[in-house]
């Protein structure tokens, strides 16, 4: 998948961001093409109009910029004539909107099912009456994920006043090794489990920082565990240095989320950073209490 520098809209150096072209993203819903030697078995439905909507729809999500019907035919291996009806239907429900040029972009329709997907989602209401109850950060920029397979998902944003070159925005996706609230959370599920994970190979790096072998995220995993927090070092943005840590609930023993905090990275000096790592664990601690959590003792160093 290729992923934005969010404040830049850039891909990684290297990825011409009009190649429309990309394989679209393995999703739970996707069919694959018919040539796909290498594709996973298509999902079996009695309603495969239904799960190629969603497979349409992933896909312009996931793309850098609107598609084309051709780009759609390409990316999903459907016919044109069957795409043409259904982009017509979905541009009358407003889930995707066609621009002049032809192209297709999401449409409006979408954001009312986000939003009610953050009002039903207990972490975020949680994380927002939390922010209005603390002092901690509020000159930074401050953001709450969840884990999605191997990207982190923003599901609330603080952006603060810093120049980061980079503006959080629900819903955007970035790699789960390159982040702060990633390896927060990934450090919570078994190293075995991490290496499954990536045993197709790392994402694209973002940064020359970039964490480069699934050998190397794991030690690092291990320095999260007996920290507990995390630390992003340039690896999602040169000049920006990130601590995130884990939220826990009830009922499970992996992370459910993640907060982080960022700052410009000529800021951060060895006793700021242990003070901010403190900070933040503390933050997602009062978070995970709020979801029901039972605090458990960390080694802290």
């Amino acid at each position: 998948m290729e992923y934005l520098t969010p404040s830049s809209e850039r891909p990684p150096e290297g990825k011409n961001r009009s190649d429309s072209s990309q394989p679209m993203p393995k999703t739970a819903y996707a069919i694959p093409a018919a040539d796909a030697a290498d594709a996973a078995p298509a999902l079996k439905s009695t309603s495969p109009a239904v799960v190629r909507a969603v497979q349409v729809m992933d896909a312009v999500a996931a793309a850098p910029e609107p598609l084309t019907l051709a780009d759609l035919t390409r990316l999903t291996g459907a016919p044109k004539s069957s795409l043409h009806g259904m982009c017509d239907t979905l541009v009358q429900l407003q889930l995707l909107k066609r621009l002049p040029g032809g192209a297709m972009a999401l449409g409006p329709h979408v954001m009312s099912w986000a939003n009610a997907f953050l009002s039903q989602t207990q972490i975020t209401e949680e994380f927002r009456a939390l922010w209005d109850e603390t002092d901690a950060f509020h000159d930074a920029t401050v953001t709450l994920s969840m884990l999605d397979g191997a990207e982190v998902v923003y599901l609330a944003c603080q952006n603060g006043d810093r120049p980061l070159g980079v503006t959080f925005r629900i819903g955007m996706r970035l790699p789960a090794p390159y982040t702060a609230t990633g390896k927060a959370m990934l450090s919570t599920v078994p190293a075995a489990e991490v290496r499954h994970l990536f045993d197709g190979g790392m994402p694209v790096p973002l940064t020359r920082a970039s964490v480069a072998t699934v050998a190397a995220l794991v030690d690092e995993l291990e320095q999260v565990r007996a920290l507990g927090y995390s630390i992003d070092n340039g690896q999602m943005r040169d000049g920006m240095t990130c601590f995130g840590a884990p939220v826990f609930d009830a009922t499970r023993s992996r992370a459910v989320g993640a907060i982080a905090v960022s700052y410009l990275t000529s800021e951060i000096d060895a006793p700021t950073g242990e003070q901010i790592g403190g900070q933040v664990r503390a933050l997602a601690d009062q978070l995970s209490a709020r979801l029901g959590a039972v605090r458990m003792s960390r080694a802290v160093g």
